[in-house]
């Protein structure tokens, strides 16, 4: 019986898919994990630098896509982060934990310790803030490299990443981003279609992701022990030097699927946005909706909208609109409408373990796997629309690419006394 998985048609988030399609994954991969397995059976010795939810996630994923896959050190600034993600990893993968006490490092400058080990890959899932100097640590220390996503939270960091991926590629070494949605199965096949041009030329775009106000992530009281760089060290997400903001961290998702449907970045973006709900000081200086239009190649107009308030209709979806048909992309469910009318109704294998197996099978055999330009190049897409956003101002590509001098980066990393930046105003913030 052929394996299928079906979900109604705009009832699934992201958070939901991914819980849905684990059911199928490790099945579903069966001959595609095979083949990896028989391209070599050398052990992969992996690093994983930030230890939080997302670093425990990911290494579980990597360690169960591939045979002979081994973790052996880890680093992140505070150490109860490392024994909670390792308490974790023991319980799940411990067949695959091999990390011994002088190999676990602890410190701003723990993942320096890590890239100092006999690895052959690195696993980066600090705050954003800091993958354009781990990039660049981990390249020149040889490692092959899966790095979450976004890969920056300013210009200045983008270009870092580009000189950084091209350095990776004359090294031969992989660079796979936690970009998982273009592994999905069901995009996968729709965007084979729209770039056989199956709904025609395309004419415009909507992309929208209205979710919950995360209020209970990470730490809502601060400790009297916590020094301001050490709270907002734990409190990333909602300091935009750490997360770049929600459009950045998260909404990049999305950008990137439009990105990819194009087969381009925009070339100029307009935007508004604020904060009306998530106000109080353990929100940091993030906003918390955004209303980006972006235009690409050809005069091609994409209107992003996007929110993390609680209580709001609950949205995340991508549509675009061509010549000859529509097209409507979300986490569950690819429809096309019009000539050459498609819907997908096979299998969706687990995106987030594929990627990792994807990587194992290129280290081993050699082959060419660097995805770091692209998603450097989504990157600078969503933080465009939050300066557009954060000052009123319209904004081309290659202005932010090659102009900006916006560099979020802090004096120190010392932990001791940081003042929170001013919530940006619209018309007043000035454009770096």
């Amino acid at each position: 019986m052929k394996n299928k998985t079906k979900v109604k048609r705009g009832e699934v988030s992201r958070r939901d898919f991914m819980k849905a399609s684990a059911a199928v994954s490790l099945g579903a991969l069966g001959a595609g994990a095979s083949k990896v397995f028989a391209s070599g059976s050398d052990r992969i010795r992996v690093g994983l630098i930030g230890c939080g939810d997302r670093g425990r996630y990911d290494t579980t994923n990597c360690l169960k896509s591939s045979e002979n896959v081994e973790l052996v050190a880890m680093g992140d600034v505070f150490g109860d982060h490392i024994d909670k993600c390792l308490a974790d990893l023991s319980r799940t993968v411990d067949d695959k934990v091999s990390v011994s006490k002088d190999m676990s490092f602890v410190g701003i400058e723990a993942y320096k310790k890590v890239l100092a080990c006999d690895l052959d890959m690195v696993i980066l899932t600090t705050p954003p803030h800091f993958r354009p100097e781990h990039l660049k640590a981990a390249v020149e220390a040889g490692k092959h490299i899966f790095t979450e996503k976004p890969v920056a939270v300013d210009p200045v960091g983008v270009r870092s990443v580009i000189a950084t991926s091209e350095s990776a590629e004359e090294k031969n070494l992989t660079i796979v981003v936690g970009t998982q949605m273009r592994r999905i199965a069901h995009l996968v096949a729709a965007m084979e279609r729209i770039h056989n041009g199956d709904i025609g030329d395309i004419l415009a775009g909507w992309c929208v992701r209205i979710g919950d106000g995360m209020p209970n992530w990470g730490p809502k009281i601060r400790q009297h022990s916590w020094s301001d760089m050490e709270w907002q060290l734990r409190r990333w997400l909602f300091f935009t030097w750490l997360s770049g903001d929600l459009i950045v961290e998260q909404h990049i998702h999305n950008l990137d699927i439009i990105n990819w449907a194009l087969g381009s970045h925009p070339e100029k973006c307009m935007g508004m946005g604020g904060r009306e709900v998530r106000i109080g000081p353990e929100y940091g200086n993030v906003y918390d909706h955004f209303s980006v239009e972006y235009e690409y190649p050809n005069g091609v107009r994409v209107s992003y909208m996007g929110a993390q308030i609680d209580g709001c209709s609950v949205r995340c979806d991508q549509r675009l609109v061509g010549t000859r048909g529509s097209a409507y992309l979300d986490f569950g469910n690819a429809v096309i409408k019009g000539e050459k009318a498609f819907t997908y109704e096979g299998a969706i294998p687990d995106p987030c373990i594929q990627q990792h197996a994807d990587q194992i099978a290129a280290i081993r055999d050699g082959k060419r796997l660097n995805e770091g330009r692209r998603i450097a190049e989504s990157t600078l897409t969503a933080i465009m629309g939050r300066m557009s956003a954060y000052t009123g101002r319209a904004l081309s590509w290659d202005w932010v690419m090659k102009t900006s001098k916006l560099d979020l980066r802090p004096p120190s990393y010392e932990f001791g006394d940081m003042s929170v930046r001013p919530v940006a105003v619209p018309g007043k913030t000035e454009l770096v």
